[in-house]
C-alpha cells in the first residue's frame, strides 16, 4: 500500500463540495469587489482564492494521498487563508472608525489603540502570525516517517505554528473585544450624524454636511459592524480549533479524524466569506480605495 500523508482516508466528496461552494462564493466576492470598486477589499478576494484553490487541490489530493506537493499545498492554503480574512476585518473596522468617529474623539483612550495605526498594528501582527504558521505548516505537513529526525522536525514545526496561532488569537481576540465594545460606545455619535443629515436623504443613502459641503454616506454602517463581530466569532472558533490541532499533534484525535477540519474550519470560513458578499463594505462605506483621501482628518 502506498504511503499516505493523511492519517485517515480523506473524503473526495467533502473536498469537492467545499471546493465548489468556496469557488461560487469567491466569484461573488470578486464581482462585488469590482462593482463597488472596493480595492482595499483585495485582501478578502485573495483569501477567497486561497480557500477555493485549497479545496480544489485537496480534491485532487484525496485521489493522490501519497503526493507530498499536493498535500502541502492544500494544507498551507487552507491554514493561511483565515489570516487574510482577519486582516480584512481589521481594514474595514479602521475605515468605519475613520468614517464615524469625529477627529476629537479619535484617541487611544477612546479606542484602546492608537487611532491612526489601527489597521497597521493588527495587520502587522497578522503578517507575523502568517509567516510563522506558514513555516510551521510546511515543516509539519512535509515531514515523512522515513526521515531520520522526523520527531524533531514535527515538534519544531508544531511549535512554530503554535507560536503563530497564539499571536493570531491574542491579537484577533483583543481586536474582537475592541470591535464589540465599539458597537456600543459608538452609539453616542448617532445623534450627531442625524443632526447633520440634509433634506436630500433617501431610504438607501443619506447626505450630511461636512465643513459646509454635502457628503454622501451610504446607508447605515451598523449592519457592517455587526457582520464584523460575527466574522470575529467564526475566525476565533477556527483559530482555537487549529491551536488544539497542532497542540495534539499527528497522533491526536483531530489529526486522526477528518470531520473536525470541515466542521471547525471549512464550515466556519465559508460563512465568513459569504456574509461579506451580502453585507458588502461597499454598500455602507463611501470610499474603499487603497489610501484614505486627504480629507481623512475632517469630521463627518
Amino acid at each position: 500500500m502506498a504511503y499516505s500523508y493523511y492519517a485517515y482516508t480523506p473524503s473526495h466528496t467533502a473536498a469537492l463540495v467545499f471546493a465548489i461552494l468556496f469557488s461560487i462564493t469567491n466569484a461573488a466576492t470578486v464581482a462585488q469587489w469590482i462593482r463597488y470598486r472596493a480595492w482595499v477589499w483585495l485582501v478578502m478576494v485573495v483569501a477567497g482564492f486561497m480557500e477555493s484553490l485549497g479545496y480544489i487541490v485537496r480534491t485532487v489530493s484525496t485521489k493522490n494521498p501519497d503526493k507530498k506537493g499536493l498535500f502541502v499545498a492544500q494544507f498551507c492554503l487552507i491554514v493561511l487563508a483565515p489570516v487574510l480574512m482577519a486582516a480584512a476585518c481589521y481594514v474595514i473596522f479602521g475605515r468605519i472608525v475613520y468614517r464615524v468617529v469625529p477627529v476629537e474623539s479619535r484617541t487611544t483612550k477612546f479606542l484602546w489603540v492608537p487611532p491612526g495605526f489601527i489597521t497597521t498594528i493588527f495587520v502587522t501582527c497578522d503578517i507575523v502570525a502568517l509567516l510563522l504558521q506558514l513555516g510551521g505548516a510546511v515543516l509539519v505537513s512535509g515531514t515523512q516517517p522515513t526521515q531520520s529526525n522526523v520527531q524533531q522536525r514535527i515538534q519544531t514545526g508544531k511549535n512554530i505554528a503554535l507560536a503563530g496561532l497564539a499571536i493570531q488569537i491574542a491579537c484577533f481576540g483583543f481586536f474582537s473585544i475592541i470591535a464589540l465594545r465599539f458597537h456600543f460606545i459608538s452609539k453616542q455619535f448617532d445623534k450627531r450624524l442625524a443632526d447633520k443629515t440634509t433634506d436630500e436623504t433617501t431610504e438607501d443613502e443619506k447626505y450630511i454636511m461636512v465643513n459646509e459641503t454635502q457628503r454622501k454616506v451610504l446607508k447605515n454602517w451598523r449592519p457592517l459592524l455587526r457582520v464584523i463581530n460575527v466574522a470575529c466569532i467564526l475566525i476565533l472558533i477556527r483559530s482555537i480549533y487549529r491551536v488544539c490541532d497542532f497542540a495534539l499533534g499527528k497522533s491526536g484525535y483531530l489529526e486522526q479524524h477528518e470531520w473536525p477540519a470541515y466542521v471547525f474550519d471549512a464550515a466556519m470560513m465559508l460563512p465568513t466569506l459569504a456574509i461579506f458578499v451580502y453585507w458588502h463594505p461597499g454598500k455602507y462605506l463611501p470610499y474603499l480605495g487603497f489610501r484614505l483621501p486627504k480629507s481623512r482628518r475632517e469630521n463627518l
